[in-house]
């Protein structure tokens, strides 16, 4: 075991700070890689957060903060990482970069919509990286294995959450299956692109893993849902994606600004 492996792995959780403390800098490869990772958890932290005091319920408020919440520290991590190899911060990389240079999925930045719109993206992205992390900790690079490591106990829990609410939705009022089989509809065409395989994964070889690898036990594992909830998988019109490129849909400037205005208003902060 070399000794990155160690300093990334001891300890009973693997946290930003530890990735920086440790500062063995990632390839320009690898960088671009944990960027995107971190891109989907940022944005996708970003929608679920809206949701604290705005959802159907109380308990629902403390589920989607702490999912919120997961996928930020998801995100420090991996931007930390990244950040290494350009001599940046995990804020830099967040509140600094322009729309065209984040390389998130289109799907993390769709409106939430309704609760069953959010309750469908969420079901999708949820399996998603639950497929991805359970992969990726045989990563042959040590620090994205252990940030996958974490990161995949808790999005168990997220599909978990989000698998429940769909058969709930769906099985529960004609209103309830009315809006969880619309919100599927506006969500289900950003599928496609998260299993788009391209040069970057393909010449990481065993550090990355394929994005095309993942559908068959996605389509697998939701599917068998869908058809617990009496629903048809959505088919159709397929967005043209483009988000690992810096191609983003309409939706994405606003959320962007939102997020970046009290950092850019004080770049000089510390916090």
């Amino acid at each position: 075991m070399s000794d990155q492996t160690f300093r990334i792995s001891a300890g009973e959780a693997l946290t930003a700070e530890k990735i920086t403390e440790a500062g063995e800098k990632p390839t320009e490869a690898v960088a671009n890689y944990a960027l995107r990772l971190g891109d989907d958890a940022l944005i996708l932290a970003q929608r679920l957060g809206w949701w604290i005091a705005r959802a159907p319920e109380l308990e629902e408020d403390v589920a989607l903060g702490n999912i919120a919440l997961d996928q930020l520290g998801h995100a420090r991590s991996f931007l930390s990482y990244a950040a290494l190899a350009w001599d940046k911060t995990e804020d830099d990389l967040a509140y600094f970069r322009d729309e065209p240079e984040f390389v998130n999925l289109q799907l993390v930045e769709q409106p939430n919509g309704d609760f069953a719109a959010t309750i469908a993206r969420q079901f999708i992205i949820s399996h998603f990286q639950f497929e991805l992390y359970r992969r990726l900790v045989d990563s042959t690079d040590a620090t994205l294995a252990a940030i996958a490591a974490k990161a995949v106990k808790e999005v168990d829990y997220h599909r978990d959450h989000a698998t429940q609410w769909v058969l709930r939705l769906a099985l529960g009022t004609e209103e309830s299956r009315r809006r969880m089989i619309a919100g599927l509809g506006v969500m289900w065409p950003y599928v496609d692109e998260l299993f788009r395989d391209d040069e970057l994964v393909e010449s990481l070889v065993d550090a990355a893993v394929l994005p095309s690898s993942l559908r068959e036990d996605f389509d697998a594992v939701t599917g068998a849902v869908l058809a617990e909830a009496e629903l048809e998988r959505p088919e159709g019109f397929v967005a043209s994606g483009g988000g690992r490129d810096g191609i983003h849909t309409e939706f994405f400037g606003p959320m962007l600004a939102e997020m970046q205005v009290l950092a850019r208003a004080h770049p000089e902060a510390t916090w």
